[in-house]
C-alpha cells in the first residue's frame, strides 16, 4: 500500500479462474482458492466499500471486460495470489533537472557487458534439479514440472542480501491514505488509456 501510495501501481501475477474471466462489476472475491499465477496485471489503488478492503486492478483485457477494464478484488487475504508476486521500479528523477545519461565509450567496451546472442527458448530455473533447463517442445510453455513458468531469467541470488541503494517507500513515510487510486490522485489521472 506504502509503494502504491508513494510510487504508483505496482506489477503483480494472478491466478484466472473462470469466474474472473466473467467479472463484470463489484468487489471480486474468489472462492475456488485457485492460486496459480498465470497473468500480470497492475494494481492502481486501494479502498474499503462496505468494510470490505479491496485492491484496484488494472487488466489488459479491454475496457469492455469488467469496470471498464478494471477490478477490484479481495484485499488482506492473498486472493488469487495477487498479494504473493509483486514487482516494481524505484525511478531516478532525471527530468527535473533535465540530467540525462551519455553512454561512454568505456562503459559501452566494458568486458562486463554481456553481448551473448542467446538462443530461444531461453532456460528456465528448475527448483527440482537447482538448474537451469531448457523446455522440450512437448513441454507447455506455462507449465514445467509443476511450477508456472512466465520466461523469467534464471534463479539468481544476491550474496549477503538484496543490495538496498535507496529506502523502500514504507521506510520513508508511516501512514498513508485509505483510499488511493492513481486514475484520480488529486484530481489527476496518471493512467494511459486502457484499451486492449
Amino acid at each position: 500500500m506504502q509503494e502504491i501510495y508513494q510510487r504508483g501501481p505496482i506489477a503483480c501475477g494472478i491466478a484466472v479462474p473462470q469466474s474472473l474471466e466473467d467479472y463484470t462489476g463489484g468487489i471480486y472475491c474468489d472462492t475456488t482458492g485457485d492460486m496459480q499465477v498465470v497473468h500480470a496485471i497492475s494494481v492502481v489503488g486501494y479502498g474499503v466499500e462496505n468494510g470490505q478492503p479491496f485492491w484496484t486492478v488494472r487488466n489488459s483485457w479491454g475496457t469492455h471486460w469488467g469496470e471498464q477494464g478494471f477490478f477490484r478484488v479481495c484485499r488482506g487475504t492473498n486472493n488469487l495470489a495477487i498479494e504473493s508476486d509483486c514487482q516494481w521500479a524505484t525511478p531516478i528523477d532525471t527530468w527535473t533537472e533535465q540530467v540525462w545519461h551519455e553512454t561512454t565509450q568505456a562503459q559501452e567496451d566494458d568486458s562486463r557487458n554481456d553481448t551473448t546472442v542467446y538462443p530461444f527458448p531461453q532456460p528456465v530455473y528448475n527448483p527440482a534439479t537447482g538448474k537451469d533447463e531448457i523446455p522440450t517442445p512437448e513441454e507447455d510453455l506455462f507449465l514445467k514440472l509443476g511450477e508456472k513458468n512466465y520466461g523469467r531469467v534464471p534463479y539468481a541470488e544476491f550474496p549477503g542480501g538484496e543490495l538496498k541503494t535507496i529506502p523502500h517507500a514504507w521506510d520513508i513515510l508511516k501512514e498513508y491514505p485509505a483510499i488511493v487510486d492513481w486514475r484520480n490522485m488529486n484530481g489527476k489521472n496518471y493512467l494511459s488509456w486502457n484499451k486492449n
